[in-house]
């Protein structure tokens, strides 16, 4: 019996059916790093130990996907279960924050300098930097006062939020800037935070130009941020140092402590060897 051949139109070309799948998985596929790091960024939000089932939540990835990641990272010492069967971060993890803090000249400085200003000032100042389109919290000195601030030290927050994150994107070109805001920009709680790229990029240049960039009431109602950026030798910001306050008491200050911020980060430089040209040192 002779078998009748398949219609050709009827049959895909296996080559291109190869093509279209190897094409495609790329844009579905997560990789195991990439689901490690989704779980260690999703307990640094949180702040607190958790249940795997709230992690796999978080990230939008399958419970047996994550649990198989986190008694891979438990086993390393990466992450840790606490008596009661959380999961949070492993003592692995402080070796290598230890190691990467001592390599960073510049944060120690940084702080010598931060809590300086708090002291001279009384009030609240971090140092800030950039991480993944968002502003973190590097360090931070409490002032003295009743006023407490929510951005802790690890906190992530969006750049058009803040007086910093607008200084760390305010040294890259034009359309980058415009373009870096578009992807990262959100919403504030107060609605009241900036939204719009280009009017976002024009605001970083100007304030990057001033050394100085102010902030009142955008992220948080009644709360104020003033930063200055510490630039490097090639002009980039490479982080802030800022004073949070309340909204009544920046509004009655606010020439006093940004120059007290402009001074602080133009001896951070200097003493960093990362000089300004003579025609933009702070008077």
């Amino acid at each position: 019996m002779t078998r009748k051949p398949r219609d050709p139109v009827q049959e895909p070309d296996a080559n291109v059916a190869r093509t279209s799948q190897d094409v495609a998985a790329p844009r579905t596929r997560t990789s195991a790093i990439d689901r490690a790091v989704q779980i260690l960024d999703a307990l640094q939000e949180a702040g607190r130990p958790t249940t795997a089932y709230e992690i796999a939540r978080s990230v939008g990835a399958p419970l047996s996907t994550v649990y198989s990641i986190i008694n891979d990272l438990v086993e390393k010492n990466l992450l840790a279960r606490t008596p009661d069967g959380a999961i949070w971060l492993g003592s692995r993890l402080y070796g290598y924050g230890l190691t990467y803090a001592s390599s960073l000249d510049y944060l120690a400085v940084a702080h010598e300098e931060m809590n300086r200003l708090s002291a001279q000032v009384g009030e609240t100042v971090q140092v800030c930097g950039l991480e993944e389109g968002m502003m973190v919290v590097l360090q931070m000195a409490e002032g003295p006062g009743h006023f407490r601030v929510t951005s802790r030290v690890g906190s992530r927050v969006p750049l058009n939020w803040t007086a910093s994150g607008r200084l760390l994107v305010g040294h890259l070109p034009d359309a980058e800037r415009v373009a870096y805001f578009a992807r990262h920009a959100k919403s504030s709680p107060t609605a009241r935070a900036e939204t719009r790229p280009d009017v976002l990029a024009r605001m970083a240049r100007e304030a990057l130009d001033a050394r100085l960039s102010i902030q009142i009431g955008e992220s948080d109602a009644s709360v104020a941020c003033l930063a200055a950026p510490v630039l490097d030798q090639a002009g980039d910001c490479v982080f802030t140092i800022s004073i949070v306050m309340p909204e009544a008491k920046a509004l009655q200050s606010t020439e006093q402590f940004g120059d007290e911020l402009k001074v602080v980060a133009a001896r951070i430089e200097t003493r960093l060897g990362w000089h300004r040209r003579a025609s933009e040192s702070v008077a």
